[in-house]
């Protein structure tokens, strides 16, 4: 992880994409790369970190709200609106427009960019823009289904890209990660350094970026191809792969235009409480006594309705799923998330807030699930509980995990197999909370699990249907002669089969 220092990347991303509101003041920065025949525009040490800031403008902000909504750890504020359509389930195509921008003009084209630099000395900036193409093409796929690939980052060469399987996409992500770690595999004289805001320059950071990317990328489809993804996971194994045991995240500052881009955007907006803690998870947190809560969570008073005593900033306060539209509710004081995931409009301390691509927990985790399945090695049962310390460590709960481990109903890893992957993934939701909800959603996506998602009381998608996707870019119907045509939020994507 490292601190966004805008001195070292030129003062670049200040300009160009951290800003949440003013995405269209980013165009100046951008139109120097539309033309990828032009060498001298792709200076890889220039667009590296507008790639890295991309990513987690699309992960920290636009997904980084529609995860944690229908992750339901986050719901609409009853005294705001901004995000109803989400609490309903009633996206339009044109809320996909800026993600979808942001996805593959900022972060995909730039990538592409760097790959195909003539800049000498510049194999790791390339086999880091490799990572990050595979990372990129990943959330857009897990988001949208089916997407544009191999025809789509020709910029003007190509104005309608075909759409291609979620599965090619899978096969070239494993790809790309292949020519990423081939390209580190030698130092190159001019290093990579302090225009990397992610693990500034450290090539062994990067190779395990990529292990425990591949290995997310296995586990994603073992319910949809399970022996590809056994053999993909043992080659790792065999290869004595190392994963990574700390957050890749860019970490932002209070600086205007620098901050944490779901922050930025709230601060944007007036500073509006849009989103509140989500009965779902909290009530979960409660019945596990999981003290990551307060930390998550903003405290509120209490008054107790028996004794009438009143408890100061001593609980968090909670409305159901979509119950936005409560009349009875909308003048009580509900607890909104923390700054800990930026997420408090009126304290500037969630400008600091980081955006994790990856967590240290979720790789212990991911490493847990592959030893369950039988394909990777180690020790489940300590891969599951290093897990969940390290969420308890990132939360400054450290001192109560022994505690919780050993008392928490969900803590509990026993059983069959599958038993024990409910478990994983249960902890891996509660570690994800506020901080990764689109991969958290996700893997709810994926496994089922945790089992105690509700559908949302202002639900318009019928009695039991919950979104599975998002849907396509109004920008891609209107400009893409190859658009497959809208699909139903509630179609599941090629790998959600269970």
């Amino acid at each position: 992880m490292k601190t966004i220092n805008f001195k070292n990347v030129k003062k670049l991303l200040g300009l160009a994409l951290i800003g949440t509101i003013g995405l269209t003041g980013c165009n100046k920065f951008l139109d120097v790369n539309e033309n990828p025949n032009n060498p001298e525009t792709a200076t890889p040490s220039l667009l590296l970190p507008t790639v890295e800031a991309a990513i987690s403008q699309a992960v920290g902000n636009s997904f980084q709200v529609y995860g944690n909504i229908w992750g339901q750890y986050w719901t609409q504020n009853p005294t705001s609106s901004q995000y109803q359509s989400i609490d309903k389930y009633q996206i339009l195509n044109t809320a996909m427009d800026r993600p979808w921008l942001i996805l593959y003009r900022s972060a995909l084209n730039n990538a592409e960019l760097i790959i195909n630099s003539n800049e000498a000395a510049s194999d790791n900036y390339k086999g880091i823009a490799y990572l990050l193409k595979a990372y990129t093409f990943q959330v857009a796929t897990d988001a949208f289904g089916d997407i544009p690939l191999s025809e789509s980052l020709k910029a003007n060469g190509n104005l309608n890209p075909k759409y291609e399987a979620q599965k090619a996409v899978y096969d070239s992500i494993f790809n790309y990660v292949d020519k990423g770690l081939a390209l580190l595999a030698t130092k190159q004289a001019v290093p990579v350094s302090s225009q990397d805001m992610i693990f500034n320059g450290d090539l062994d950071k990067w190779k395990a970026f990529a292990n425990t990317l591949k290995l997310r990328a296995y586990l994603r489809i073992s319910n949809v191809d399970a022996n590809k993804a056994a053999a993909g996971i043992k080659a790792l194994y065999a290869k004595n792969a190392v994963f990574l045991d700390q957050d890749a995240s860019i970490t932002y500052t209070t600086t205007g235009g620098n901050e944490n881009p779901f922050y930025n955007e709230m601060v944007g907006l007036g500073k509006t409480q849009n989103v509140v803690a989500s009965a779902t998870v909290v009530k979960a947190f409660v019945r596990n006594n999981d003290p990551r809560r307060f930390s998550l969570y903003q405290r509120v008073d209490y008054v107790d309705p028996i004794t009438k005593e009143n408890k100061l900033q001593d609980t968090i306060a909670y409305i159901y799923q979509g119950e936005y539209n409560n009349k009875e509710i909308s003048t009580k004081l509900v607890s909104s998330p923390s700054p800990l995931v930026g997420g408090r409009a009126v304290d500037p301390t969630s400008a600091t807030a980081p955006v994790k691509l990856f967590s240290a927990a979720e790789s212990k985790f991911l490493q847990a699930e592959a030893v369950v399945k039988g394909w990777g090695t180690g020790d489940a049962k300590a891969l599951f509980e290093s897990g969940i310390t390290a969420s308890f460590t990132a939360t400054g709960n450290a001192n109560d995990v022994v505690k919780y481990i050993k008392e928490a109903p969900d803590a509990k890893f026993e059983g069959d197999a599958e038993a024990k992957v409910k478990a994983i993934i249960t902890q891996k939701y509660y570690a994800m909370c506020g901080f990764q909800g689109f991969e958290s959603w996700t893997e709810w996506r994926r496994t089922g699990y945790p089992t105690f998602f509700t559908t949302s009381i202002a639900s318009t998608l019928g009695e039991g249907r919950m979104p599975l996707r998002m849907p396509y870019a109004n920008s891609e119907a209107t400009t893409n002669s190859n658009y497959p045509g809208n699909i139903v939020i509630y179609t599941p994507v090629w790998w959600d089969v269970k």
